[in-house]
């Protein structure tokens, strides 16, 4: 610890200090256990839209898309190239359902739609799922603190559990959303810099290197392939991968909850086309730089690919660097880890305490229960980012999408089958969603399937069992649920309700202008990608 430094361990005490203050502050106007789940719905959608961005880029991009890239070269933005196409989805069928209702928890429609059953089903599945990719983050931030400044592994893993826990306990989702805002200038100033410092490196250039990947492969963004062995072709990012993030961003409690703090559906939907404009450029920023270390390294193997990018800093050494390396590592995954913590609790307290063990209690005690479950949660992701210390050495990005995947195509099916089947009803559901599980298990352990294929399997499994299921156990259904696509668009005619609020439609599946300029902006990164092979 001591071969860290003075300068080092001073930035990184004063990020840590400055975070806690903030969330002391934001704390302060925590009044009801709304406050805590929505704020005060005074937050701008640009803030949103920043912690949406810094949630999911996170640790696992800062650390994993390098390594990741280190191995399997410039083909992995193939897995990363469906942003757009996963916004617009999200955006035109998801988010009128779930700001219209006004809820807290999204799992609430499963219940308007289906019932008791599969919302308890649906929430079930998303705290099994969000806890194993919290830790997946937890264990890539220790990683790179134990490799800085030699702390242990389990040590650093606590350490930022009580750091996350404190603001987010004090603040709610308020403190949330400002912290990481922050903390995402943190992150991408720390890659900045480690960009700048290995491309004017003086012994290393930049032509030849890139000649040297392109004869080595590593350069080839757009993998046609239909061998569905393979992870990174552009089948499994444009088709699979889009199926597997809009689950991410539709039917994650995580990542959809900030939205819902906003003023309007419009606001709520401008913060998510900010990642839809956005993630391409990040992704590649961070895949770009695998590629460069590839060729920086000679292709060495490293006992833990996640740190190279650490390795990289470390041999710079540059003053200081290694402080804001640490204070960008740990911004990037308590970005994630806080924002798990509050919704994690936010689903427990609404979808199971509050609807089954303690109805019609007040506000405060809804508010104290709601972080007592934060240090639950907290508590209980410890235990498998010990364990992913103890088995886990390749990119930690791919590990974490791996585990994801083995969840996502139930969630997908579920909200799939509730948006759009006329027929599904909630027994069949639940048949279907076993089997859906049943499915990708054997598909995993018993096939050489890439993972990306995971959630499409999942949820066309899910899809197919349902409706027979439904069919045979409640037999045909002669009218659409109110809460289909179909339903609510009929509902907003009887009722003459306005289909548009502050210019923004608020009927699922009408579809916003600037939907088109992001279509048109996935059409402009295939292109820019293809023709890198000739221009190279």
């Amino acid at each position: 610890m001591t071969e860290f430094g003075t300068i080092n361990w001073t930035i990184l005490i004063v990020y840590i200090i400055a975070n806690l203050l903030l969330g002391l502050v934001i704390g302060k106007n925590i009044e009801s256990d709304d406050d805590f789940y929505l704020g005060k719905k005074t937050t701008p959608w640009w803030a949103i839209g920043i912690s949406v961005v810094a949630t999911y880029v996170s640790a696992m991009t800062f650390l994993g898309a390098p390594a990741w890239a280190y191995k399997d070269g410039l083909s992995v933005i193939a897995i990363h190239l469906n942003y757009p196409l996963v916004i617009m989805a999200v955006i035109i069928f998801f988010f009128p359902f779930f700001y219209n209702a006004g809820v807290a928890s999204i799992y609430e429609y499963q219940e308007k739609r289906f019932g008791k059953r599969a919302r308890g089903t649906i929430s079930a599945i998303w705290l099994v799922s969000q806890t194993m990719s919290s830790a997946a983050v937890l264990y890539a931030t220790s990683v790179v603190l134990s490799f800085i400044t030699g702390i242990p592994v389990v040590t650093a893993i606590i350490i930022v559990t009580i750091i996350a826990l404190i603001y987010t306990v004090m603040g709610g989702i308020t403190a949330v959303i400002w912290t990481d805002v922050i903390q995402s200038f943190i992150l991408f100033a720390g890659a900045g810099i480690i960009f700048y410092a290995l491309v004017t490196q003086g012994d290393f250039s930049v032509e030849s290197s890139l000649a040297a990947l392109k004869a080595e492969g590593k350069l080839d963004p757009l993998n046609f392939s239909f061998d569905f062995d393979t992870t990174t072709t552009v089948w499994s990012g444009i088709l699979a991968m889009t199926l597997y993030h809009i689950t991410v961003y539709g039917t994650n409690q995580m990542m959809v909850q900030r939205t819902l703090a906003a003023k309007n559906i419009g606001d709520a939907k401008k913060s998510y086309l900010l990642m839809g404009f956005a993630a391409f450029f990040i992704y590649l920023f961070f895949i770009a730089l695998g590629v460069l270390f590839y060729s920086y390294y000679d292709g060495k193997t490293f006992e833990n690919e996640n740190t190279i990018i650490l390795q990289f800093a470390s041999d710079y050494g540059l003053p200081g660097l290694m402080g804001v390396i640490a204070a960008a590592v740990m911004a990037a995954s308590m970005s994630s880890l806080d924002s798990a913590f509050n919704s994690l609790s936010t689903v427990t307290t609404i979808d199971f305490y509050k609807k089954y063990w303690a109805k019609d209690k007040p506000e405060k005690h809804y508010l104290t229960m709601t972080r007592i479950f934060t240090l639950v949660w907290a508590l209980i992701i410890i235990i498998p980012a010990i364990g992913y210390h103890l088995h886990s050495t390749g990119s930690i990005l791919e590990v974490l999408s791996k585990v994801g995947s083995f969840f996502v195509g139930a969630q997908l099916g579920m909200f799939a089958l509730g948006f759009f089947s006329k027929q599904a009803t909630e027994n069949g559901l639940l048949v279907g969603t076993a089997a859906g599980f049943i499915v990708v298990t054997v598909t995993a352990t018993s096939t050489d399937v890439a993972w990306p294929w995971y959630a499409a399997i999942g949820a066309g499994t899910n899809v197919i069992v349902t409706i027979l299921a439904s069919l045979l156990i409640d037999g045909k259904q002669e009218e659409y649920s109110e809460y289909t696509v179909v339903g609510q668009k009929r509902m907003f005619a009887k009722e003459g309700l306005p289909e548009k609020e502050n210019g923004w439609y608020r009927i699922p599946g009408k579809v916003d202008p600037i939907n088109y300029y992001l279509f048109a902006f996935f059409v402009t990164t295939l292109m820019f990608l293809w023709s890198i092979q000739y221009w190279v």
